[in-house]
Protein backbone atom coordinates (compact mmCIF):
# COMPACT_ATOMS: atom_id res chain seq x y z
CA UNK A 1 0.00 0.00 0.00
CA UNK A 2 2.89 2.61 0.86
CA UNK A 3 4.86 1.78 -2.72
CA UNK A 4 1.47 2.46 -3.83
CA UNK A 5 1.21 5.78 -2.55
CA UNK A 6 4.67 6.18 -3.34
CA UNK A 7 4.24 5.71 -6.93
CA UNK A 8 1.04 8.00 -6.94
CA UNK A 9 3.10 11.07 -5.31
CA UNK A 10 6.42 10.36 -7.54
CA UNK A 11 4.00 10.28 -10.74
CA UNK A 12 2.29 13.40 -9.16
CA UNK A 13 5.89 15.00 -8.80
CA UNK A 14 7.26 14.13 -12.45
CA UNK A 15 4.20 16.12 -13.78
CA UNK A 16 4.40 19.08 -12.00
CA UNK A 17 8.11 18.93 -12.54
CA UNK A 18 6.92 18.87 -16.57
CA UNK A 19 4.11 21.31 -16.13
CA UNK A 20 5.48 24.01 -13.17
CA UNK A 21 3.98 26.73 -14.83
CA UNK A 22 0.65 25.21 -14.80
CA UNK A 23 1.00 23.98 -11.69
CA UNK A 24 1.71 27.76 -10.64
CA UNK A 25 -1.17 29.44 -12.75
CA UNK A 26 -3.13 27.67 -10.58
CA UNK A 27 -2.09 27.49 -7.07
CA UNK A 28 -1.98 31.41 -7.49
CA UNK A 29 -5.81 31.55 -9.24
CA UNK A 30 -6.89 29.48 -6.32
CA UNK A 31 -5.44 31.92 -4.05
CA UNK A 32 -6.86 34.74 -5.57
CA UNK A 33 -10.27 33.38 -5.99
CA UNK A 34 -9.80 31.88 -1.54
CA UNK A 35 -9.19 35.57 -1.15
CA UNK A 36 -12.09 36.98 -2.61
CA UNK A 37 -14.22 34.33 -1.91
CA UNK A 38 -13.35 35.38 1.78
CA UNK A 39 -14.17 38.80 1.31
CA UNK A 40 -17.38 37.91 0.12
CA UNK A 41 -18.14 35.69 3.13
CA UNK A 42 -17.74 38.19 5.61
CA UNK A 43 -19.07 41.14 3.68
CA UNK A 44 -22.72 39.56 2.54
CA UNK A 45 -23.04 36.66 5.18
CA UNK A 46 -21.42 38.25 8.31
CA UNK A 47 -21.85 41.84 7.57
CA UNK A 48 -18.23 42.84 8.40
CA UNK A 49 -17.53 45.95 7.80
CA UNK A 50 -14.23 46.36 5.39
CA UNK A 51 -13.49 50.47 4.55
CA UNK A 52 -13.33 51.25 0.97
CA UNK A 53 -9.61 51.92 1.15
CA UNK A 54 -9.16 48.34 2.78
CA UNK A 55 -10.96 46.66 0.66
CA UNK A 56 -9.29 47.89 -2.80
CA UNK A 57 -5.65 46.97 -0.96
CA UNK A 58 -6.99 43.24 -0.73
CA UNK A 59 -8.44 44.29 -4.78
CA UNK A 60 -4.80 44.72 -5.95
CA UNK A 61 -3.54 41.93 -3.96
CA UNK A 62 -6.67 39.56 -5.27
CA UNK A 63 -6.27 40.86 -8.82
CA UNK A 64 -2.08 40.29 -9.16
CA UNK A 65 -2.55 36.76 -8.13
CA UNK A 66 -5.58 35.94 -10.29
CA UNK A 67 -3.76 37.76 -13.28
CA UNK A 68 -0.26 36.05 -12.85
CA UNK A 69 -2.26 32.39 -12.63
CA UNK A 70 -4.47 33.57 -15.88
CA UNK A 71 -1.38 34.33 -17.32
CA UNK A 72 0.47 30.88 -16.83
CA UNK A 73 -2.76 29.05 -17.17
CA UNK A 74 -3.96 30.36 -20.17
CA UNK A 75 -0.27 30.39 -21.71
CA UNK A 76 -0.10 27.01 -21.28
CA UNK A 77 -3.48 25.92 -22.54
CA UNK A 78 -2.66 28.33 -25.92
CA UNK A 79 0.54 26.41 -26.17
CA UNK A 80 -0.57 22.94 -26.11
CA UNK A 81 -3.61 23.11 -28.39
CA UNK A 82 -1.89 24.79 -31.06
CA UNK A 83 1.69 23.29 -30.55
CA UNK A 84 1.92 21.43 -33.86
CA UNK A 85 0.07 24.97 -35.81
CA UNK A 86 2.81 25.66 -37.85
CA UNK A 87 2.42 27.79 -41.41
CA UNK A 88 2.51 25.18 -44.62
CA UNK A 89 1.14 27.67 -47.16
CA UNK A 90 -0.92 30.61 -47.88
CA UNK A 91 -3.87 29.53 -46.24
CA UNK A 92 -2.11 29.65 -42.91
CA UNK A 93 -3.46 33.94 -42.49
CA UNK A 94 -7.25 32.38 -42.75
CA UNK A 95 -6.75 30.18 -40.29
CA UNK A 96 -5.14 32.42 -38.29
CA UNK A 97 -7.79 34.83 -38.39
CA UNK A 98 -10.24 32.34 -37.96
CA UNK A 99 -8.95 31.46 -34.61
CA UNK A 100 -9.13 34.52 -33.44
CA UNK A 101 -12.44 34.55 -33.72
CA UNK A 102 -13.18 31.94 -31.82
CA UNK A 103 -10.89 32.92 -29.09
CA UNK A 104 -13.18 36.35 -28.85
CA UNK A 105 -16.11 33.81 -28.48
CA UNK A 106 -15.08 31.77 -26.26
CA UNK A 107 -13.66 34.85 -24.32
CA UNK A 108 -16.94 37.11 -24.49
CA UNK A 109 -19.12 33.50 -23.60
CA UNK A 110 -16.81 33.31 -20.24
CA UNK A 111 -16.54 37.24 -19.38
CA UNK A 112 -20.08 38.71 -20.50
CA UNK A 113 -21.54 35.75 -17.62
CA UNK A 114 -19.18 37.37 -15.38
CA UNK A 115 -20.37 40.50 -15.68
CA UNK A 116 -24.01 40.22 -15.56
CA UNK A 117 -23.31 38.22 -12.31
CA UNK A 118 -21.65 40.69 -10.70
CA UNK A 119 -23.74 43.56 -11.88
CA UNK A 120 -26.48 41.60 -9.95
CA UNK A 121 -24.65 41.22 -6.66
CA UNK A 122 -24.06 45.17 -6.87
CA UNK A 123 -27.97 45.18 -7.61
CA UNK A 124 -29.14 43.09 -4.68
CA UNK A 125 -26.72 45.11 -1.98
CA UNK A 126 -28.45 47.74 -3.55
CA UNK A 127 -31.66 47.46 -3.20
CA UNK A 128 -31.16 46.27 -0.03
CA UNK A 129 -31.02 42.53 0.14
CA UNK A 130 -27.74 42.24 1.85
CA UNK A 131 -27.16 44.42 5.04
CA UNK A 132 -23.73 46.30 4.01
CA UNK A 133 -22.06 49.30 4.85
CA UNK A 134 -20.66 50.93 1.49
CA UNK A 135 -21.05 49.40 -2.32
CA UNK A 136 -16.61 48.75 -2.33
CA UNK A 137 -17.16 44.97 -2.71
CA UNK A 138 -19.37 45.70 -5.45
CA UNK A 139 -17.37 47.91 -7.16
CA UNK A 140 -14.25 45.58 -6.48
CA UNK A 141 -16.53 42.57 -8.76
CA UNK A 142 -16.66 44.67 -11.71
CA UNK A 143 -13.14 45.65 -11.55
CA UNK A 144 -11.45 42.20 -11.20
CA UNK A 145 -13.57 41.14 -14.03
CA UNK A 146 -12.82 43.59 -16.20
CA UNK A 147 -8.78 43.30 -15.44
CA UNK A 148 -8.87 39.79 -15.71
CA UNK A 149 -10.54 39.71 -19.33
CA UNK A 150 -7.83 42.51 -20.23
CA UNK A 151 -5.05 39.91 -18.76
CA UNK A 152 -6.79 37.12 -20.90
CA UNK A 153 -6.96 39.54 -23.77
CA UNK A 154 -2.98 40.68 -23.52
CA UNK A 155 -2.37 36.87 -23.05
CA UNK A 156 -3.87 36.02 -26.13
CA UNK A 157 -3.13 38.66 -28.33
CA UNK A 158 0.91 38.19 -27.81
CA UNK A 159 0.47 34.76 -28.84
CA UNK A 160 -1.01 35.07 -31.42
CA UNK A 161 1.21 37.97 -32.61
CA UNK A 162 4.13 35.29 -32.10
CA UNK A 163 1.86 32.83 -34.31
CA UNK A 164 1.80 35.42 -37.14
CA UNK A 165 5.14 36.68 -36.89
CA UNK A 166 6.01 33.05 -37.08
CA UNK A 167 3.72 33.11 -40.42
CA UNK A 168 5.49 36.50 -41.76
CA UNK A 169 8.79 34.60 -41.45
CA UNK A 170 7.73 31.62 -42.79
CA UNK A 171 5.75 33.73 -46.11
CA UNK A 172 8.79 35.61 -46.44
CA UNK A 173 11.76 32.05 -46.09
CA UNK A 174 9.01 30.57 -48.88
CA UNK A 175 8.61 33.57 -51.04
CA UNK A 176 12.85 33.79 -51.52
CA UNK A 177 12.63 29.80 -51.90
CA UNK A 178 9.60 30.26 -54.48
CA UNK A 179 11.64 33.44 -56.13
CA UNK A 180 15.24 32.00 -56.33
CA UNK A 181 13.14 28.89 -58.17
CA UNK A 182 11.48 31.22 -60.44
CA UNK A 183 14.89 32.80 -61.00
CA UNK A 184 16.51 29.64 -61.81
CA UNK A 185 13.75 28.69 -64.02
CA UNK A 186 13.95 32.03 -66.20
CA UNK A 187 17.49 31.87 -66.16
CA UNK A 188 17.39 28.29 -67.50
CA UNK A 189 14.43 29.45 -69.79
CA UNK A 190 16.91 32.32 -71.12
CA UNK A 191 20.22 29.67 -71.50
CA UNK A 192 17.27 27.02 -73.60
CA UNK A 193 16.49 30.17 -75.77
CA UNK A 194 20.10 31.25 -75.98
CA UNK A 195 21.33 28.12 -77.44
CA UNK A 196 18.03 27.54 -79.26
CA UNK A 197 18.60 31.00 -81.16
CA UNK A 198 22.43 30.35 -81.38
CA UNK A 199 21.36 26.45 -82.77
CA UNK A 200 19.28 28.40 -85.09
CA UNK A 201 22.13 31.50 -86.45
CA UNK A 202 24.42 28.95 -86.47
CA UNK A 203 22.09 26.69 -88.72
CA UNK A 204 20.81 29.35 -91.01
CA UNK A 205 24.84 30.53 -91.39
CA UNK A 206 26.03 27.12 -92.42
CA UNK A 207 22.90 26.55 -94.70
CA UNK A 208 23.46 30.17 -96.49
CA UNK A 209 27.23 29.33 -96.96
CA UNK A 210 26.73 25.70 -97.79
CA UNK A 211 23.61 26.96 -100.34
CA UNK A 212 25.97 30.15 -102.08
CA UNK A 213 28.47 27.53 -103.56
CA UNK A 214 26.42 25.26 -106.39
CA UNK A 215 24.50 28.79 -106.80
CA UNK A 216 26.97 31.07 -107.50
CA UNK A 217 27.74 27.72 -110.12
CA UNK A 218 23.96 27.77 -111.21
CA UNK A 219 24.30 31.67 -112.25
CA UNK A 220 27.49 30.99 -113.78
CA UNK A 221 26.52 28.36 -116.35
CA UNK A 222 23.11 30.45 -116.66
CA UNK A 223 25.47 33.25 -117.77
CA UNK A 224 27.18 30.91 -120.25
CA UNK A 225 24.06 29.34 -121.66
CA UNK A 226 22.53 32.90 -122.94
CA UNK A 227 25.90 33.50 -125.25
CA UNK A 228 24.85 30.05 -126.87
CA UNK A 229 22.39 30.04 -129.88
CA UNK A 230 18.80 29.06 -129.25
CA UNK A 231 15.56 29.70 -129.65
CA UNK A 232 13.32 32.30 -128.64
CA UNK A 233 11.22 30.24 -126.47
CA UNK A 234 14.78 28.96 -124.99
CA UNK A 235 16.42 31.95 -124.29
CA UNK A 236 12.98 33.38 -122.65
CA UNK A 237 12.66 30.46 -120.15
CA UNK A 238 16.73 30.84 -119.33
CA UNK A 239 15.59 34.44 -118.68
CA UNK A 240 13.28 33.37 -116.25
CA UNK A 241 15.88 31.03 -114.89
CA UNK A 242 18.32 33.80 -114.41
CA UNK A 243 16.47 36.09 -113.04
CA UNK A 244 14.79 33.93 -109.96
CA UNK A 245 18.50 32.55 -109.47
CA UNK A 246 19.16 35.96 -108.75
CA UNK A 247 16.63 36.51 -106.28
CA UNK A 248 17.06 33.79 -104.90
CA UNK A 249 20.83 34.82 -104.43
CA UNK A 250 20.04 38.12 -102.82
CA UNK A 251 17.50 36.25 -100.78
CA UNK A 252 20.80 34.03 -99.36
CA UNK A 253 23.27 36.55 -98.86
CA UNK A 254 20.37 39.04 -97.11
CA UNK A 255 19.78 35.79 -94.73
CA UNK A 256 23.63 35.29 -93.96
CA UNK A 257 24.48 38.52 -93.27
CA UNK A 258 21.20 39.01 -90.64
CA UNK A 259 22.59 35.45 -89.24
CA UNK A 260 25.89 37.02 -88.75
CA UNK A 261 24.41 39.92 -87.31
CA UNK A 262 22.58 38.37 -84.31
CA UNK A 263 25.44 35.88 -83.95
CA UNK A 264 27.22 39.21 -83.01
CA UNK A 265 30.32 38.63 -85.46
CA UNK A 266 28.77 41.78 -87.60
CA UNK A 267 32.32 43.82 -88.23
CA UNK A 268 32.31 47.39 -88.28
CA UNK A 269 34.38 50.01 -89.80
CA UNK A 270 33.39 53.82 -87.87
CA UNK A 271 34.01 56.51 -90.06
CA UNK A 272 32.31 59.79 -90.66
CA UNK A 273 29.57 60.38 -93.23
CA UNK A 274 26.55 62.29 -94.05
CA UNK A 275 22.72 60.98 -93.71
CA UNK A 276 22.17 63.55 -96.26
CA UNK A 277 24.75 62.57 -98.99
CA UNK A 278 24.13 58.94 -97.99
CA UNK A 279 20.49 59.51 -99.42
CA UNK A 280 21.67 61.18 -102.09
CA UNK A 281 23.95 58.34 -103.25
CA UNK A 282 20.90 55.83 -102.82
CA UNK A 283 18.80 57.90 -104.79
CA UNK A 284 21.25 58.08 -107.56
CA UNK A 285 22.08 54.33 -107.38
CA UNK A 286 18.27 53.40 -107.10
CA UNK A 287 17.36 56.03 -109.98
CA UNK A 288 15.56 53.55 -112.23
CA UNK A 289 14.05 51.48 -109.81
CA UNK A 290 12.30 55.02 -108.16
CA UNK A 291 11.69 56.02 -111.88
CA UNK A 292 9.84 52.69 -112.69
CA UNK A 293 8.01 52.39 -109.47
CA UNK A 294 4.87 54.72 -110.13
CA UNK A 295 5.48 56.38 -107.32
CA UNK A 296 6.71 59.85 -106.52
CA UNK A 297 9.64 60.27 -104.04
CA UNK A 298 9.47 63.99 -102.10
CA UNK A 299 12.80 64.22 -100.01
CA UNK A 300 12.92 66.66 -97.20
CA UNK A 301 16.42 66.78 -96.30
CA UNK A 302 17.42 69.28 -93.50
CA UNK A 303 20.12 72.29 -94.21
CA UNK A 304 21.43 71.24 -90.48
CA UNK A 305 24.75 68.87 -90.42
CA UNK A 306 24.19 65.54 -90.43
CA UNK A 307 27.54 64.35 -90.39
CA UNK A 308 27.90 61.18 -87.85
CA UNK A 309 30.61 58.64 -86.89
CA UNK A 310 29.49 54.70 -88.09
CA UNK A 311 29.84 52.01 -90.44
CA UNK A 312 29.30 53.55 -93.90
CA UNK A 313 28.60 49.92 -95.56
CA UNK A 314 25.87 48.85 -93.35
CA UNK A 315 24.51 52.25 -93.07
CA UNK A 316 24.10 52.39 -96.65
CA UNK A 317 22.53 48.58 -96.55
CA UNK A 318 20.07 50.12 -93.62
CA UNK A 319 18.62 52.79 -95.77
CA UNK A 320 18.68 50.91 -98.85
CA UNK A 321 16.43 48.46 -97.44
CA UNK A 322 13.67 50.41 -96.13
CA UNK A 323 13.36 52.44 -99.20
CA UNK A 324 13.02 49.10 -100.94
CA UNK A 325 10.75 48.39 -98.61
CA UNK A 326 8.68 51.69 -99.83
CA UNK A 327 9.19 50.50 -103.30
CA UNK A 328 7.68 46.82 -102.86
CA UNK A 329 4.83 48.25 -100.24
CA UNK A 330 3.38 51.07 -101.41
CA UNK A 331 0.08 51.84 -103.62
CA UNK A 332 1.22 52.65 -106.71
CA UNK A 333 0.57 56.48 -107.67
CA UNK A 334 1.15 57.84 -104.18
CA UNK A 335 3.92 59.41 -102.13
CA UNK A 336 6.43 58.25 -100.69
CA UNK A 337 8.47 61.39 -98.27
CA UNK A 338 11.83 60.70 -97.09
CA UNK A 339 12.91 62.99 -94.42
CA UNK A 340 16.35 63.72 -92.57
CA UNK A 341 16.35 66.20 -89.23
CA UNK A 342 18.56 66.10 -86.24
CA UNK A 343 16.57 65.32 -83.28
CA UNK A 344 17.28 66.03 -79.42
CA UNK A 345 19.06 63.48 -78.01
CA UNK A 346 21.02 63.12 -74.23
CA UNK A 347 20.25 66.45 -72.63
CA UNK A 348 22.42 65.86 -69.76
CA UNK A 349 25.55 65.23 -71.84
CA UNK A 350 24.35 67.23 -74.56
CA UNK A 351 24.00 65.00 -77.71
CA UNK A 352 21.83 65.56 -80.50
CA UNK A 353 20.49 62.51 -83.05
CA UNK A 354 20.43 62.26 -86.64
CA UNK A 355 17.44 61.05 -87.87
CA UNK A 356 15.95 59.39 -90.95
CA UNK A 357 12.16 58.85 -91.75
CA UNK A 358 10.49 57.18 -94.43
CA UNK A 359 6.61 57.39 -94.92
CA UNK A 360 4.59 55.81 -97.45
CA UNK A 361 1.15 55.06 -98.00
CA UNK A 362 0.80 50.80 -97.93
CA UNK A 363 -1.28 49.40 -100.94
CA UNK A 364 -2.62 46.31 -98.27
CA UNK A 365 -3.88 46.16 -95.22
CA UNK A 366 -1.94 46.35 -92.26
CA UNK A 367 -2.96 44.35 -89.42
CA UNK A 368 0.16 43.69 -87.61
CA UNK A 369 2.42 45.52 -85.31
CA UNK A 370 6.07 46.60 -85.23
CA UNK A 371 7.34 43.45 -83.35
CA UNK A 372 5.20 41.64 -86.18
CA UNK A 373 6.80 42.84 -88.96
CA UNK A 374 10.64 43.03 -87.88
CA UNK A 375 10.12 39.43 -87.18
CA UNK A 376 12.29 37.30 -90.09
CA UNK A 377 10.48 36.21 -93.33
CA UNK A 378 7.51 38.08 -91.73
CA UNK A 379 6.20 40.17 -94.23
CA UNK A 380 2.82 43.18 -93.78
CA UNK A 381 1.46 42.15 -97.31
CA UNK A 382 -0.13 38.46 -95.89
CA UNK A 383 -1.33 38.33 -99.23
CA UNK A 384 2.09 37.75 -100.75
CA UNK A 385 0.86 40.35 -103.69
CA UNK A 386 4.01 42.01 -104.01
CA UNK A 387 7.93 40.86 -104.21
CA UNK A 388 9.99 40.35 -100.66
CA UNK A 389 11.22 37.90 -99.01
CA UNK A 390 10.26 39.24 -95.24
CA UNK A 391 13.87 40.26 -94.45
CA UNK A 392 14.87 43.81 -95.66
CA UNK A 393 13.37 44.81 -91.91
CA UNK A 394 14.61 42.09 -89.76
CA UNK A 395 18.34 43.42 -91.28
CA UNK A 396 17.32 47.15 -90.45
CA UNK A 397 16.51 46.74 -86.85
CA UNK A 398 18.83 44.12 -86.31
CA UNK A 399 21.93 46.46 -87.76
CA UNK A 400 20.41 49.61 -86.22
CA UNK A 401 20.97 48.02 -82.96
CA UNK A 402 24.47 46.86 -84.16
CA UNK A 403 25.09 50.45 -85.37
CA UNK A 404 23.72 51.78 -81.63
CA UNK A 405 21.11 53.37 -82.92
CA UNK A 406 17.14 52.53 -82.38
CA UNK A 407 14.58 51.82 -85.36
CA UNK A 408 10.85 52.33 -84.75
CA UNK A 409 7.62 51.85 -87.33
CA UNK A 410 4.50 53.84 -86.98
CA UNK A 411 1.23 52.60 -88.63
CA UNK A 412 -1.41 54.94 -88.68
CA UNK A 413 -4.69 53.53 -90.66
CA UNK A 414 -2.60 53.41 -93.95
CA UNK A 415 0.09 55.47 -93.74
CA UNK A 416 3.62 53.31 -92.81
CA UNK A 417 6.50 55.43 -91.45
CA UNK A 418 10.22 53.53 -90.55
CA UNK A 419 12.17 55.73 -88.00
CA UNK A 420 15.79 55.74 -87.56
CA UNK A 421 17.86 57.78 -84.64
CA UNK A 422 21.57 57.86 -84.42
CA UNK A 423 23.19 59.52 -81.70
CA UNK A 424 26.24 62.17 -82.81
CA UNK A 425 29.92 61.05 -81.24
CA UNK A 426 30.34 64.31 -79.24
CA UNK A 427 34.01 64.68 -80.63
CA UNK A 428 32.28 64.72 -84.40
CA UNK A 429 30.28 67.41 -83.39
CA UNK A 430 33.06 69.69 -82.01
CA UNK A 431 35.67 69.13 -84.37
CA UNK A 432 34.20 67.64 -87.71
CA UNK A 433 36.72 64.72 -86.32
CA UNK A 434 35.83 60.71 -85.72
CA UNK A 435 36.47 60.13 -82.33
CA UNK A 436 39.13 57.56 -83.33
CA UNK A 437 38.84 53.98 -82.69
CA UNK A 438 35.48 53.81 -80.66
CA UNK A 439 31.89 53.73 -82.50
CA UNK A 440 29.83 56.19 -81.25
CA UNK A 441 27.50 55.05 -78.36
CA UNK A 442 24.43 53.19 -78.55
CA UNK A 443 21.23 55.11 -78.71
CA UNK A 444 18.29 54.38 -76.46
Amino acid sequence: MATKWKNIIKAFLLRIRGNKRLFLGLILECAGAAFLFWIYWRVFYYGVYIPTKEMWQYGVVINLFMAMGVFFILRWVLKRIYKNWLPQDDSFYEAWKEKWRKQQKLLAAVFIPALLLSYMAFNNQLNGYYYTYNLSFSYLLFATVLLQYGVCQLCIISFMKGKLNLLMDCMTKISAERLAAAVEIEKESIEKAARSEKLKVDLISNVSHDLKTPLTSMVGYLELMKKEEMSDTARDYTEVISDKAEKLKVMIESLFSLAKASSGNIQLKPELLSMNKLIEQIFADMEDQIKNSGLHFVLLLTEQDTRLVTDNLHMYRICQNLIENALKYSAKGTRVFVKTFIGKGDTERNREKVCLEITNTAGYFMDFDKEDIVERFARGDKARSSEGNGLGLAIVSTYAGALGGSFDIQIDCDQFKASLSFFRNTETERTGQPKKPELAESGE
